[in-house]
């Protein structure tokens, strides 16, 4: 019997100090992607998001069944571009590191400027005046751009200057994006590990030569384009994840991403 009422009190005892597990993930979960639909908005000569259906329904043996077949150009949508999209011999999708996807998150908003400019490119006194403001940005962040554009989607000729589709509709595009120079300064005077845009391309839409997309890529640094409302995100105090199709040699592919602001952070 004592030791009986022993082993109870150990038990009892050890229950009672028993603290609930913390949820190592608690806070406020914001999904920075867009969905794949019909209304994806995709580059201008790019091939769109297709969706066909195998099976929807009842089968013969009783039980439902949905199976679907999908297609569409690497770039599109909420997507990554490796760097190897423009830098020649650099990392393909596949060969990116997880832990360069993942990391503390930096927004710089420049929406009330691209509001007014279509046109619009951020540039070093953007970059610097943001860091006067709220410090440096720490090494090995992710930068997301915030021009206030993903506000406007899935409108293409709002969101890309024209519905168009074609060679020809190039010329027609406007939407803001990262100057070369600021990309330039970037790459030379900070250590990140991604950079982000809440348009259709980290260069602007009249770009011909896509010196920012060439600076960041010959120096292995990826970036995600389309990325969706970032209003919820504050200017920094946020962990950014983001998953990308793994293709294999792919120049880029769909992204998953999303920003968790942890608990107390908010």
């Amino acid at each position: 019997m004592k030791k009986v009422s022993i082993a109870l009190l150990v038990a009892v005892f050890s229950f009672g100090c028993m603290q609930p597990a913390k949820d190592p993930l608690a806070g406020t979960w914001i999904d920075l992607s867009h969905d794949l639909g019909d209304d994806t908005i995709y580059w201008v000569t790019a091939e769109p998001f297709k969706r066909t259906t195998v099976s929807e329904g009842k089968t013969e043996g009783g039980y439902y069944y949905s199976a679907y077949n999908f297609s569409g150009a690497e770039h599109g949508g909420t997507h990554l571009d490796a760097p190897i999209h423009f830098a020649e011999g650099k990392k393909t999708v596949d060969q990116i590191d997880i832990s360069q996807l993942v990391g503390p998150g930096v927004k710089i908003d420049v929406s009330a400027k691209a509001a007014t400019n279509a046109d619009y490119q951020v540039t070093t006194e953007d970059i610097q005046s943001w860091e006067s403001a709220n410090g440096k940005i720490p090494e090995w962040s992710i930068i997301l751009l915030q021009t206030g554009f993903a506000t406007r989607w899935p409108d293409k000729k709002s969101y890309l200057g024209t519905d168009r589709k074609g060679p020809e509709a190039v010329k027609d595009l406007h939407f803001p994006g990262l100057h070369p120079d600021a990309a330039k300064w970037l790459v030379e005077n900070r250590k990140f590990k991604a950079i982000g845009i809440d348009t259709a391309s980290i260069d602007f839409g009249q770009s011909t030569n896509f010196a920012s997309h060439v600076a960041l890529m010959t120096n292995n640094i990826p970036a995600f384009e389309n990325v969706a409302d970032m209003n919820q995100l504050p200017a920094k105090g946020f962990q950014i994840l983001a998953f990308p199709m793994k293709i294999k040699g792919g120049s880029g592919g769909p992204l998953r991403i999303s920003a968790l602001i942890m608990a107390g952070n908010n």
